[in-house]
């Protein structure tokens, strides 16, 4: 009969250490808490401090570090720096064991906890959870962590559905909120609703008159940087895009449109622009305004009209995008002579001056010479604006009427509503009939084509609506600054360009014609 001899394992399976090794194994810990405020900052330092005091007191073990994560969320490990530092340790050899408070601190995530965790085990680095006593490497840890792990996700999840329900709730009742450390011109007040500070709503108002004037986004942005006035969450760097937010929210003129965005996923915190997926709430006269409606609505307009693509302005210099060739209708583009010497000058002539065969004829000219002839063509529209006024006056109702267009907006929106009835109607007959699928597609097909078409047309009337209004806001605008003007200009300024010029084009130096933003054309 054959005897067998039992050979002891000599090795632990795990760490691959000889059994009875005196070796101290090398202990780090992990802590976080969720949310910055003070009440958990508390727990926070509490962590750190426990498992510190902890490891060093046990004498098999030697202390690494604590590893920790201030006001960060669990669902997910890719902002979780002190995690990810940890686990980076871990797996370079400098970690034997991971002692954490709970499966819940460690991760709110199943498929993160368990991926992060068997990754640790294959490098023999072992994780004990205190609160739930699991020690990684026995045999019932996966499965009573895996349980665990998806007990603190589901939990996570229901947190996170009664906060967007909470918050959901707050917007239905008309309450407004906004991160006030990074919104400009307002405070939060004893109420906690916004109050005018003064001293910002200048910045704000400054904004808003320069983008009227004529001015895009981005030259704005360049400007504020220019005179070291910082940005809403205190950079020195303005954007056109933190500009363009600023003349485009609702909150400067009182009013309050509630859930712009919203989050898709509780896991991944991913939040998504709402385009009608969840309900929006505007709330009318919430605050006092910083800007008055008639003018938010101006510039709202003004916004539609230099949509990109079209009318599309070019900010380098107040010169860009202003000067045309007469010769190819081509921009002016700037160049400089002598950039390394005394001589150094900034000129303006053709982008297209030198393409193809035959070059453009018009002269380059140099910005000096562009603000003297801009003083002599205001100063000629001066003498001219009793008649200038006169004559818009006396045509703008025509020039700008848009009851026909109001009519066919009418029209369409009506026809518009027919037309999904109808689609709604094939829908549901074909759910209650059994038709011929052929000639119940065509049918939907043709509907879903005449809406499209119908949209088409409405969208494109809703357009030349907005541009026809935005054009007579902006013609009154300018004959209401040139009839505020009093004696004759004696020297160029940025401010009356931007306001008075819509573009110069140039023939020849004897014929250079200065179009302004009501159409009048001087030649000087």
């Amino acid at each position: 009969m054959a005897k067998v001899i039992t050979i002891p394992a000599t090795k632990s399976r795990f760490t691959a250490d000889p059994s009875g090794s005196r070796k101290k194994r090398r202990v780090a810990a992990y802590a976080r808490v969720s949310t910055d405020h003070e009440e958990q900052q508390s727990s926070y330092e509490a962590q750190v401090d426990y498992y510190t005091n902890y490891i060093k007191s046990r004498d098999d073990w030697e202390f690494v570090s604590v590893y920790a994560d201030e006001g960060i969320t669990g669902c997910n490990t890719k902002k979780r720096e002190g995690f990810n530092t940890m686990v980076e340790d871990a797996l370079a050899g400098r970690i034997d064991l991971i002692i954490t408070k709970s499966v819940s601190r460690f991760a709110r995530n199943t498929v993160d906890s368990l991926t992060t965790i068997r990754k640790l085990k294959e490098n023999k680095v072992e994780c004990y959870f205190e609160k739930e006593s699991i020690w990684t490497f026995d045999g019932k840890g996966e499965l009573l962590l895996t349980i665990m792990s998806s007990l603190a996700q589901e939990e996570s999840r229901s947190i996170s559905e009664n906060c967007t329900w909470g918050q959901r709730k707050r917007f239905a009742d008309g309450k407004v909120t906004v991160p006030f450390k990074r919104f400009l011109g307002y405070d939060r007040g004893k109420d906690g609703n916004l109050v005018i500070n003064e001293e910002e709503a200048v910045i704000v108002r400054r904004i808003y008159g320069m983008f009227l004037q004529g001015r895009s986004p981005y030259a704005i942005a360049k400007a504020l940087t220019a005179e070291g006035i910082p940005t809403p969450g205190g950079k020195e760097n303005w954007s056109g895009s933190t500009v363009k937010s600023i003349l485009t929210n609702e909150k400067y003129k009182g009013d309050a449109l509630l859930q712009k965005v919203y989050t898709v996923d509780f896991l991944s915190k991913k939040k998504k622009v709402n385009e009608g997926e969840v309900p929006q709430y505007y709330v009318e006269h919430n605050h006092d305004a910083i800007i008055e409606p008639s003018v938010f609505e101006a510039v709202q307009k003004q916004m539609a009209l230099r949509c990109p693509g079209k009318n599309r302005q070019s900010c380098v210099s107040i010169f860009s995008g202003k000067i045309k060739c007469g010769d190819c209708g081509s921009w002016y583009g700037s160049k400089v002579w002598h950039s390394t010497s005394k001589y150094r000058k900034t000129i303006w002539q053709c982008n297209h001056k030198f393409d193809g065969g035959e070059k453009c004829a018009t002269p380059h000219l140099d910005e000096e010479t562009i603000k003297e002839l801009f003083v002599e063509a205001v100063n000629i529209l001066f003498t001219e604006k009793d008649e200038v006024i006169q004559n818009f006056n006396a045509i703008k109702d025509t020039l700008f009427d848009i009851r026909e267009l109001e009519n066919d907006r009418v029209r369409l929106q009506e026809e518009l509503n027919v037309v999904a009835e109808l689609i709604q109607q094939c829908v549901n007959e074909n759910a209650r009939i059994a038709l011929d699928q052929d000639e119940y597609q065509k049918r939907y097909d043709g509907l879903a084509e005449r809406f499209d078409g119908v949209q088409a047309r409405l969208e494109e009337v809703n357009r030349s609506i907005t541009e026809r209004q935005a054009q007579r806001e902006k013609i009154e605008m300018f004959l209401a600054g040139l009839e505020r003007q009093d004696g004759l200009l004696t020297e160029f300024g940025e401010d009356l360009w931007y306001s008075m010029i819509e573009y110069v084009t140039v023939f020849n130096k004897e014929d250079i014609r200065f179009t302004f933003k009501d159409g009048t054309e001087i030649r000087v």
